[in-house]
């Protein structure tokens, strides 16, 4: 009896402690949307240009020192300052984007982002399914677009360019769906590293949609 008692109640704690952090997560990934879409705003306003490849080395700095202060207040500022960095260097594309096809692709995009993102979220949260499987797969998937897209700044063909796009855009989706069954399945207890896992993700669906719809319907 004293033993199903200690397994009930060490299966509320779990629970207790998988809500937090899952509520802990989505707060945080509303704030740094938000502080992200105002650093693009900046931006615009500010005519900035695309910044290519530089974008990498602070974005690449960023990520790392949110992940070495990630059990301390200093992550949440390296949160912002990762997730404000990305939407500013996004400013200069979405800005181009909508001078040259209006709002309508940004839009698309933004809705297409957020109907991937609470689709495959709704989905896990409700079946709990296990796809800590998926993990290994991602990360090299991700590791051969992330090569190849760095490759084709060089050599620019148009098809490695949509190709590399749907890349991400799959595979992006594939880290939202893993990554919350690992949240809710105890796998992460961080929702510092969740946010910037899940932030990131969410950038990437955004930007390869918006190059998809651009690519397939900016010049209607």
């Amino acid at each position: 009896m004293q033993e199903l008692y200690n397994q009930t109640a060490t299966a509320e704690a779990q629970s207790a402690e998988v809500s937090k952090v899952l509520r802990n997560t989505y707060m945080l990934l509303g704030m740094t949307f938000a502080f992200s879409a105002l650093m693009a705003v900046v931006a615009i306003a500010l005519s900035v240009p695309y910044l290519g490849l530089w974008m990498l080395l602070p974005y690449i700095a960023f990520l790392w020192l949110t992940e070495k202060n990630k059990n301390s207040a200093m992550g949440l500022v390296w949160v912002f300052a990762l997730t404000g960095w990305l939407g500013f260097t996004a400013g200069p594309i979405v800005g181009m984007v909508s001078a040259t096809a209006g709002i309508q692709p940004v839009l698309m995009a933004l809705g297409g982002t957020a109907l991937i993102f609470f689709g495959l979220s709704g989905y896990v949260l409700t079946t709990r399914k296990d796809l800590s499987f998926m993990g290994g797969f991602l990360m090299v998937g991700l590791l051969v677009a992330f090569v190849a897209g760095i490759a084709n700044v060089f050599l620019n063909i148009s098809g490695m360019h949509l190709a590399v796009s749907a890349m991400f855009l799959l595979l992006s989706s594939g880290v939202i769906a893993w990554y919350t069954s690992v949240i809710i399945h105890g796998g992460e207890t961080n929702y510092i590293s969740a946010t910037v896992t899940l932030f990131v993700a969410l950038y990437n669906i955004f930007m390869s949609l918006l190059s998809l719809i651009m690519s397939f319907g900016g010049d209607d």
